[in-house]
């Protein structure tokens, strides 16, 4: 019989709870405010810690801002895997997927656009930025095994086509000229373009 899991310690039970309060106290500010207008002296108080225990869990407000949207992330790639698998269509599949990431980095347009942008320039020795690198490599990996759901397409060729895809969804994401323009807008765009690269398949948005 399998062993039944450890009990947490208290501990790590003080370190999850001053995770969970960091993460909603700067959730809660970001967006009622913008990332930029955003001290970490507020996070702290907002979270009732001090700075410096705030910075043991992210030592500046480019790491936090990588935590709060990293915690979002996860949900929403969850959420887009769950989707595609109720779907039939490849591209519908793949629409599927990347919907709630977009909806995700949309829900506060600024703060999203920092974040692809601490995403692409920032170090990625800092943990919280290795996490979002990996969260966009398992977003790759769940576009490619539905690209494989096609007969005609190999895994290393789904690998490829992930990627491509993956830039086109940040692109749409990121562009200045996208700034002002919705979720639903952002989503044509990008399925504009995956169907060009897959045709044959149906013109149809996942509602």
């Amino acid at each position: 019989m399998p062993q039944s899991a450890q009990p947490i310690g208290r501990r790590e039970r003080n370190k999850r709870d001053k995770l969970e309060r960091i993460i909603a106290a700067a959730r809660e500010l970001f967006d009622a405010n913008g990332v930029d207008a955003v001290t970490t002296q507020q996070i702290a108080d907002k979270a009732d810690i001090g700075t410096g225990t705030l910075f043991l869990y992210a030592k500046s407000k480019s790491e936090l801002l990588l935590l709060v949207q990293n915690s979002g992330y996860v949900a929403a790639l969850e959420e887009g895997r769950a989707a595609a698998e109720r779907t039939t269509g490849v591209v519908e599949a793949v629409l599927a997927i990347i919907r709630p990431v977009v909806e995700c980095n949309r829900s506060h347009v600024e703060n999203g656009r920092t974040y692809l942008r601490e995403l692409v320039f920032g170090d990625p020795e800092e943990p919280h930025h290795r996490e979002a690198l990996m969260l966009t490599l398992k977003t790759e990996a769940a576009v490619a095994a539905v690209l494989c759901r096609d007969k005609r397409i190999g895994p290393d060729d789904a690998a490829t086509l992930a990627q491509i895809i993956s830039a086109i969804m940040f692109l749409g994401m990121a562009t200045t000229i996208n700034a002002h323009r919705t979720v639903d807008e952002i989503i044509a765009e990008i399925a504009h373009r995956v169907r060009v690269m897959l045709p044959g398949e149906p013109d149809v948005l996942p509602t």
